[in-house]
């Protein structure tokens, strides 16, 4: 009997530093019934006003991730024998239209959500959850977001579609339930005052990097699991969510922030969460040439991959109950 599992090639056989890159080293395979989790590029940076470059995080996301190996070292999850897991490649995005690349990612998602498929994506900048939570929150889901910034400005430059509107526009389509939504680590200068005020004012739940020194990082975590509960929940991670040390690969690198470990740990604690997905932004290698910040994300696109496949298997567990 064969093992028709997908699964990263073993070194033994092909070095890890061999042959094309790929996300985590899972296989490259087409959208297609039968997967279980898409790991997805998205080459996407028109929704920035600062520094470009995040179209190159996929690239550097997948080389960096040639490091990573096959079973997490405190769960012991290995998800590629969970779960059927593959690279399905990028969005064809259009390079000259916001609109129509926006459109073209929500319309990849949507033939995900057709197969069945949990998608984690590599973006791109943070404009990119916004059409693949159209594309698949039918009813308004929780949320986790990592990230220096809320996200829920009206407008920026005259434009109301950009990686500094997207969670507004997505509490106002109905992607997103404010009540249960936490934003972690926000801090750095501001345009006004009120920045983060729309997201208070929704209803969600905004952890600055002051509070979080001042609660700690394990009461941090029991308040992202009061604010989830236990209903389906997106994850979102801004890469610029890590203190600059870490993450000077980025459009708007901000000091004072958490460790890397702080978010592996941080991460870790949503096994047992219902998650419908996530994504993995705002990588933008060239502004770091020694790599750091893309082998950080890929460590942290391991630990999203582990607690959404343990996710995906218990759902799973429950439907056949129910």
């Amino acid at each position: 009997m064969t093992d028709d599992r997908l699964k990263p090639m073993d070194p033994a056989v092909s070095p890890r530093f061999g042959d094309v890159a790929t996300l985590l080293r899972a296989p490259r395979v087409p959208p297609r019934a039968g997967i279980d989790i898409a790991l997805v590029g998205v080459p996407f940076d028109l929704g920035t006003n600062y520094r470009t470059g995040a179209r190159s995080g996929p690239a550097a996301v997948r080389e960096a991730s040639r490091t990573i190996r096959l079973v997490h070292p405190t769960s012991r999850i290995a998800p590629f024998d969970l779960c059927q897991i593959g690279d399905v490649g990028d969005v064809a995005i259009n390079a000259m239209d916001l609109a129509a690349s926006l459109a073209a990612i929500e319309a990849f998602f949507e033939r995900l959500q057709d197969l069945g498929i949990t998608p984690i994506s590599v973006g791109g900048d943070h404009t990119v959850p916004l059409p693949i939570l159209r594309a698949f929150a039918p009813q308004p889901v929780g949320l986790v977001q990592f990230d220096a910034h809320p996200d829920t400005l009206d407008t920026l430059m005259g434009t109301r579609i950009n990686h500094a509107t997207t969670f507004r526009r997505a509490v106002e389509e109905g992607l997103i339930d404010p009540q249960r939504a936490v934003q972690v680590g926000l801090r750095g200068s501001m345009f006004s005052a009120d920045d983060a005020s729309w997201s208070r004012a929704a209803g969600m739940r905004v952890i600055t990097m002051d509070e979080f020194e001042a609660l700690g990082r394990p009461r941090v975590i029991e308040e992202i699991g009061r604010v989830i509960g236990d209903g389906p929940t997106y994850v979102s991670f801004d890469i610029d969510g890590l203190d600059a040390v870490y993450a000077m690969g980025t459009g708007v690198p901000e000091v004072g922030g958490y460790s890397v470990r702080d978010a592996q740990v941080m991460l870790q604690s949503l096994r047992g969460r219902h998650l419908i997905g996530a994504d993995l932004c705002e990588v933008a290698p060239m502004y770091d040439p020694t790599g750091q910040t893309a082998l950080n994300a890929a460590n942290l696109l391991f630990e999203l991959l582990c607690v959404v496949a343990d996710s995906r298997v218990a759902q799973a567990s429950n439907s056949r109950r129910t």
